[in-house]
């Protein structure tokens, strides 16, 4: 007969075998049922884990640290792109009045959240007018484990034909926005300006989940480097000329044959404006362009990197061998010409990157431009132009509202399957279609332009009003 001890030990491994095997089949069944297979190599899919209630602090003393954070994250930004502000860092009660203003001139209810990670836990700060600002300390989320979610979601969202995406981006949902949403809600905050820290600058906000929509499917959404380096005026973009340069082949870079079509679409379907592609893309021609102080958004439909190292390392790439450093770039003395946008429609972003996510998140500071609307990775050929027609589509029809609000317009259409690719023709939201050159149809015919690999890579940095 066996000893009493071993009885018991065998049942308890018995009985934790049978409910790791219980669990396994409801999550597999669940999956199922739920359209979602789970996928060889990967576990089974998990709803995200509940954050227990962070620690709240409102009012004086969370303005004061609203002031340090600016202090910091100006100090490395301009000590990273060699360009200093002279300006103070702002405070609680400035960046309240600085909201406060912007809401009168735009119409939005604009809310700024503060994302620091810290070694210790997760700090977030909600700031907006007319109501105290509110830190929320998570010390359950140490800088380890979110930046392990972060390095998840920005591996997953890259497979476009998988939705292994959702398990990170609604566990992010729930660190960074669900300890919020009730006083976001109860400010009736309709734009979300986000000012954050190492490895969330490089994060697609845009795509985390709350199990049943996305954030840009309840916010508008913007990035900016410091409250104190985004200009606070707001202007209207309405019928302006827009100067809109690319090319389609590259010497050492993947050719971009839609940028052809990209162009035309910008410059001359939907805005009246000067194209010029390929051999006519140099920077003597985009100086002599801009020298002509007429154009307040500025078109680029070519790559663009940002890379590891000093800001000499990320450029923009020109015709043939021809590169615009980060630091050149400032050269082309933005701040004394009109331009509102800029807009880089390829680029690639070292994500993890500390001094890549710098030029990434600066890019409008370091331009001197009030903003601009740059991709984490680089998107397919054709979803760029997908997303390229249809934000200029809502551009074009938005009657002065934000630019914040023209993406977030665009990115619904995409999710909700209103911009799509049919018999070899791209159709937006107002039913639109263009024919894709013929080079172009094969490699669109299976793609899901729903999918956030394809519009989530897009963000708005700078001034998003």
């Amino acid at each position: 007969m066996l000893p009493l001890a071993w009885i018991i030990a065998l049942c308890r491994h018995l009985l934790s075998r049978w409910r790791w095997l219980m669990v396994l089949g409801l999550t597999t069944g669940l999956t199922i049922a739920l359209g979602t297979a789970p996928s060889a190599g990967y576990p089974p899919y998990e709803p995200a884990a509940a954050v227990p209630a962070p620690v709240t602090t409102r009012g004086i003393g969370v303005e004061a640290r609203i002031q340090e954070i600016e202090q910091t994250w100006e100090t490395d930004y301009t000590a990273f792109l060699r360009s200093p502000s002279g300006l103070p860092p702002l405070d609680g009660a400035a960046v309240a009045a600085t909201l406060a203003e912007l809401n009168t001139q735009t119409g939005y209810r604009l809310g700024l959240v503060y994302i620091v990670p810290e070694a210790d836990g997760l700090e977030l700060v909600l700031a907006s007018p007319a109501a105290a600002a509110v830190q929320y300390w998570l010390p359950d989320v140490p800088r380890s484990r979110f930046e392990a979610e972060v390095d998840n979601l920005q591996r997953q969202i890259l497979r476009p034909n998988s939705d292994r995406y959702l398990a990170p981006a609604q566990q992010l949902y729930q660190w960074l926005i669900a300890p919020m949403e009730a006083d976001l809600t109860a400010r009736r905050i309709d734009t979300l300006v986000f000012c954050v820290g190492e490895r969330v600058r490089s994060l697609p906000l845009a795509a985390l989940h709350d199990g049943q929509q996305f954030l840009v499917e309840k916010y508008d959404l913007g990035l900016i480097p410091a409250l104190t380096l985004t200009d606070p005026h707001f202007q209207a973009l309405q019928q302006v000329d827009v100067l809109a340069m690319g090319a389609t082949e590259f010497t050492t870079l993947a050719d971009l044959p839609a940028v052809s079509v990209e162009l035309s679409t910008v410059a001359e379907e939907l805005w009246p404006g000067t194209i010029h592609l390929n051999a006519d893309f140099t920077k003597p021609a985009l100086q002599r362009e801009l020298a002509q102080a007429r154009y307040e958004i500025v078109h680029l439909a070519t790559h663009a990197e940002f890379q590891a190292g000093d800001p000499d390392q990320s450029f923009i790439q020109l015709w043939q061998d021809e590169q615009l450093n980060l630091l050149e770039l400032r050269d082309l003395d933005w701040q004394t010409l009109p331009v509102e946008l800029l807009v880089l429609s390829a680029c690639q972003t070292a994500l993890g990157n500390e001094q890549a996510e710098l030029g990434f998140a600066g890019l409008a500071y370091q331009t001197g431009v009030r903003s601009a609307l740059a991709s984490l990775w680089s998107v397919s050929d054709v979803g760029t132009l997908a997303l390229m027609r249809e934000f200029y589509g809502q551009l074009a029809q938005s009657q002065g509202g934000t630019k914040a609000e023209v993406l977030g317009l665009t990115q619904r259409a995409m999710i909700h399957g209103e911009v799509a690719l049919t018999d070899g023709q791209l159709v937006n939201s107002a039913g639109q279609a263009i024919a894709l050159p013929p080079s172009l149809q094969a490699p669109a015919a299976n793609l899901d332009l729903s999918h956030p690999f394809y519009w989530s890579a897009f963000v708005l940095v700078g001034a998003p009003w």
